[in-house]
């Protein structure tokens, strides 16, 4: 059971339950079915439902500003213009993909030479609690935007903000299985790397879990990014 506790009192904000053995195989099912259209789409389609995520950011600002307040302390001001920065990011990254992510003509011996950038499939990221929101889409928008998944497995004192923003995606269109929150303890992070469709994972946070995640990701020959304290 994860427990969102008010910084300011510590009264209990809200209860979660943990995802169950079979609950979260069915999520990982679930990513990998997604991923098998999601990589086939163009960049047309990912941009406008990237834009649509941005609008309900924008639309629902006060609720989502409240919830990070309301779970980790951030001054209002401060959250309101969290929620205004991660639409931002939303729209930069919707429109700008398409050019990061084009094929680069290299000079090579060969008659043709190019780097090519393609989807690898879900990208887990262990997300700490002071952006609960922001650390979140910088790397939401960038992935889905290149045709992977994401999963997110957050802090849990902001399971209500990983649950709100697993809302958003599905309020904006996104197809299922595309973005989802794992409402897992660190114990079941192991398997869920192991996974088949887990290909990269996205790490900040603290050393001691940089060092785990990473020798994990290595044991299981998986791209990792790791950003610690």
């Amino acid at each position: 059971m994860f427990k969102s506790i008010h910084p300011f009192d510590q009264s209990l904000v809200e209860e979660f339950q943990e995802l169950s053995a079979s609950e979260l195989k069915f999520k990982i099912d679930s990513a990998a079915r997604a991923f098998l259209h999601w990589k086939k789409t163009s960049f047309v389609q990912r941009c406008d439902l990237m834009m649509k995520v941005a609008g309900v950011l924008r639309l629902n600002k006060e609720k989502y500003a409240q919830a990070i307040t309301r779970e980790m302390g951030k001054i209002i001001s401060e959250a309101r213009t969290e929620v205004d920065k991660c639409a931002a990011g939303c729209e930069f990254f919707a429109r700008q993909a398409e050019n990061f992510l084009a094929d680069e003509i290299i000079q090579t011996e060969s008659k043709k030479s190019l780097i090519a950038y393609q989807p690898i499939g879900a990208v887990l990221a262990i997300m700490p609690w002071n952006f609960p929101f922001w650390q979140v889409f910088r790397f939401a928008a960038p992935a889905l935007m290149a045709g992977n998944v994401g999963l997110l497995k957050h802090a849990p004192n902001v399971t209500r903000c990983a649950l709100m923003i697993e809302e958003i995606f599905r309020d904006a269109g996104f197809p299922e299985g595309v973005f989802q929150s794992l409402l897992i303890d660190v114990d079941k992070v192991e398997n869920v790397i192991a996974s088949p469709i887990v290909q990269g994972i996205a790490l900040t946070g603290s050393e001691r879990a940089g060092a785990e995640v990473g020798a994990i990701g290595g044991r299981n020959i998986k791209k990792t990014v790791l950003e610690l304290g």
